[in-house]
């Protein structure tokens, strides 16, 4: 029954590592590997080639790897990249700029409303020319750029203002120059007579005549105000210009007076020239300003018709004029009845 089971007997086992040929090819240790002779081969008679140890292969050589020099990396959105931070950088200093003047114009209008909310009884104090509060005489005339000037027209008066300081000081170097000359010779007694004389008169007159009326003309838009400064502000360039001429015996130290000077004395002619150096600046000053103030007057809507309306309002609303004509009407009517027949 043995024989008919499914699995063998032990007896009937058989080693497959017992082969004559497996283990002859083990024992001889001259023959090559199971790669070089194949035992099942029948048609193999040779005995099988003797084992030859193979030297192993030489590694390859291996070539030091190059040194390159490092480079920076590119970035080639660097320089766009670049454009664009600084056209955003300008167009934020730009609405800065923007809303800094708005604040200003803000800032103006909230003081001028303060201004007014006063009310219309109040009225501004006087702050010009700036007295001590012991000084019996007060001041004359309220001024305030910030407030009452448009933003626009505010570097125009200031500069007006500033240049009207300068002829002031001109004028009074122009005094200082004719002392000296009279120290030295006695006989221009009369040039420093009217060098004082100029600077007392056109000090205020010029702040009245030509400063003031270019101020109310940018601060209401006066078209009389603007005709009174051309008008008068171009009689005062006529006179720069023979202050800088330097007539003999007019008291102004021009160059004529100047170049005379330095034959009597070196240092009096200095200090003349000097002054006739400030009055060619203040003559050259004065044509650039009237050509600025011209060119921004044509920028208005200023006009002689409109002139001519305002100075007849102006002529009817003062009280002073009216008080007159009534007492003139009131004269001639009083005359005209009493007349005899």
């Amino acid at each position: 029954m043995s024989k008919y089971t499914t699995f063998p007997d032990s007896s009937d086992d058989h080693n497959p590592f017992q082969d004559p040929s497996v283990t002859q090819h083990s024992s001889n240790t001259g023959y090559a590997t199971l790669d070089l002779y194949n035992p099942f081969d029948n048609n193999q008679t040779a005995p099988p080639p003797p084992y030859e140890a193979t030297s192993p292969a030489a590694p390859p050589a291996q070539t030091p790897p190059s040194r390159t020099t490092p480079t920076e990396p590119r970035n080639y959105g660097s320089y766009g990249s670049q454009s664009a931070v600084n056209a955003t950088t300008a167009d934020l200093l730009k609405k800065q700029e923007e809303l800094e003047r708005k604040a200003q114009e803000l800032e103006r209008r909230e003081r001028e409303l303060n201004a007014h909310a006063l009310g219309s009884g109040a009225s501004r104090q006087n702050n010009w020319p700036p007295l001590p509060s012991f000084c019996p005489v007060g001041p004359c005339f309220y001024q305030d750029i910030n407030l009452e000037i448009s933003q626009s027209f505010q570097r125009t008066v200031t500069t007006m203002y500033y240049y009207w300081m300068f002829t002031a000081c001109t004028l009074l170097i122009n005094l200082i120059s004719c002392l000296a000359v009279f120290c030295v010779d006695p006989n221009n007694g009369v040039g420093f007579g009217l060098a004082i004389l100029w600077f007392l008169l056109f000090t205020p007159c010029s702040f009245v005549c030509w400063y003031r009326p270019v101020y109310k003309a940018f601060r209401s838009d006066s078209s009389f105000n603007f005709f009174a400064f051309f008008f008068v502000f171009f009689a005062q360039l006529v006179l720069y210009v023979m202050m800088t001429i330097g007539i003999p015996g007019w008291g102004f130290s021009g160059w004529i007076v100047s170049l005379a000077a330095l034959s009597t004395s070196k240092a009096v002619g200095a200090i003349m020239m000097m002054n006739a150096v400030l009055f060619t600046a203040q003559l050259a000053m004065g044509i650039v300003l009237l050509k600025r103030v011209h060119s921004m007057y044509r920028q208005t809507e200023a006009s002689f018709e409109k002139a001519q309306a305002e100075f007849a309002t102006g002529v009817l609303s003062n009280q002073a004029v009216r008080q007159a004509a009534t007492n003139a009407t009131v004269s001639a009517a009083q005359g005209a009845f009493t007349a005899p027949r």
